[in-house]
């Protein structure tokens, strides 16, 4: 079920929230109602694989528990913790990376070398994965104690509005919240504007870009057999997708935090203006920020990160987590050369420090954006191939040309989000948000408070509109 689709909004969200509210006079009611709600909004989309994730809570449940009581036993605990580690990545890689491998093994030593696979990915398996894993380390580390009732780590888990596509949240930063947060309808209100934002970047932006993206990126897929991508084309097409990636999973991401709030949970930001970064290591405290600190706490902090004795190991801890990101991204060796695209960058400005010196803002800023763009191109691409071909119509090595009407079709029909896209995507409107909020009192303020609910529920309405006219409306980060 999407956030952004009839469904949710007009049955299945006011249907919780009410139930919710009618049941404030017990809190185990509630998360009772929210589990079992929860379960009903994953089986919606797929019921059959509702088992993988029950299965999951189960197991991890039981090992938390194991480890906590073999706490004398440090052999034994560690012993627990890899056959959980072993067991939640296997299985991730039975469902998310096992198709890949055979097709590859296949394509080395024959194609019936091995019996081809046709295991459907699970949605959101790659978070909801995560996270449970995150529960059992956690627990290992003594950053919190083992839930004993299988129902605590099932809401954890399973909690609907980060369930799908994250943000990915640490077991010890929910663990007080889910039995003793506060609900409020100031939380839920705004829980709600927030919730809306996010709406209004999903329908209006997003999908518009989407529309760009997807054709420019399909046109080149077929190359000059069929149609040529000029470079002004291929570029529109590059950037389009920068901003779809961002206002698409951004959009989640305040989703969630805003459905979190209805329901008096406090999520941590997952994005923070990535795209007005000065350099690679900037860029990723600010893109996806829950992803990143999960491979940060688990994976490269016990590595050693970056306090080793030699600089060798510092690089083969970063190698590792960039290995790890791109292959977390998705089944295609586009994912793993980007990550390790990322990789080179982070590590040329550990050694070279070059972000650090008093270089023009404007300059590093588009050094960065220039990086994160190329690295958006392999990203979307089906294949290397096509990435290449891309590549070599960005730079009209293609035979391909320069100018594209086409290309100045798509900015005429939508330069109005394009602008919206490019100003959103800094901290402008929030910086404007805050003045007009520090002046509250003065007639300014009295005018913004009449102002912003009429705002929210005409940006709602416009979205409404959307939707029912079937617009194009893919969500990225589902896939993973």
């Amino acid at each position: 079920m999407l956030f952004s689709s009839i469904d949710f909004l007009f049955y299945f969200l006011p249907v919780v929230l009410l139930v919710y509210y009618l049941l404030s006079f017990s809190r185990l009611a509630q998360n009772i109602w929210l589990f079992f709600t929860s379960i009903f909004f994953y089986a919606w989309g797929e019921p059959k694989n509702l088992i993988i994730m029950l299965l999951s809570i189960g197991f991890n449940t039981l090992l938390g528990n194991l480890i906590e009581k073999s706490r004398a036993n440090k052999k034994k605990t560690k012993a627990i913790l890899i056959v959980a580690c072993c067991l939640n990545i296997g299985i991730l890689f039975v469902f998310k990376y096992l198709n890949f491998m055979v097709e590859n093994i296949n394509q080395v030593f024959g194609s019936e070398f091995l019996s081809a696979t046709k295991i459907s990915l699970p949605i959101g398996i790659s978070f909801f994965t995560f996270q449970a894993l995150s529960y059992v380390i956690d627990v290992y580390m003594g950053k919190t104690k083992a839930e004993k009732s299988a129902f605590y780590v099932g809401l954890y888990i399973a909690f609907f509005p980060q369930l799908i596509a994250g943000p990915i949240i640490q077991y010890n930063d929910v663990a007080d919240q889910i039995r003793n947060r506060t609900s409020s309808w100031k939380k839920v209100s705004v829980g709600s504007c927030r919730f809306v934002t996010g709406l209004g970047k999903k329908m209006l932006l997003a999908n518009n870009f989407a529309i760009m993206a997807d054709n420019i990126f399909n046109w080149s897929t077929i190359g000059q057999q069929s149609y040529e991508v000029p470079v002004m084309l291929a570029w529109l097409g590059a950037i389009a997708y920068t901003l779809q990636i961002f206002f698409d999973f951004s959009a989640y991401s305040d989703m969630a935090i805003g459905l979190g709030l209805m329901f008096g949970f406090k999520f941590g930001e997952n994005f923070n203006y990535p795209y007005i970064s000065k350099s690679m290591t900037e860029f990723w405290r600010r893109w996806h920020i829950s992803l990143s600190t999960w491979f940060r706490d688990y994976v490269y902090f016990p590595m050693g990160g970056s306090r080793v004795e030699s600089k060798d190991k510092m690089v083969r801890n970063l190698f590792v987590v960039w290995l790890l990101t791109g292959i977390w991204h998705g089944a295609n060796w586009t994912f793993l050369v980007w990550g390790m695209w990322n990789f080179i960058f982070i590590l040329a400005e550990r050694f070279l420090r070059y972000h650090e010196k008093n270089i023009n803002s404007f300059i590093m800023n588009t050094y960065t954006m220039l990086i994160v763009i190329f690295g958006w191109v392999v990203f979307r691409a089906n294949d290397l191939y096509q990435a290449g071909q891309y590549f070599l119509n960005m730079f009209g090595l293609n035979k391909n040309g320069f100018y594209s009407e086409l290309a100045l079709v798509f900015i005429k029909e939508n330069g109005l989000w394009l602008v919206l896209g490019v100003i959103l995507s800094t901290p402008i409107a929030m910086n404007i948000n805050r003045l007009l909020l520090e002046r509250k009192m003065s007639l300014v303020g009295t005018v913004y408070n009449i102002a912003y609910p009429i705002a929210m529920t005409g940006l709602f309405v416009i979205c409404i509109i959307y939707l029912a006219r079937g617009t194009y409306s893919p969500f990225i980060y589902y896939n993973f």
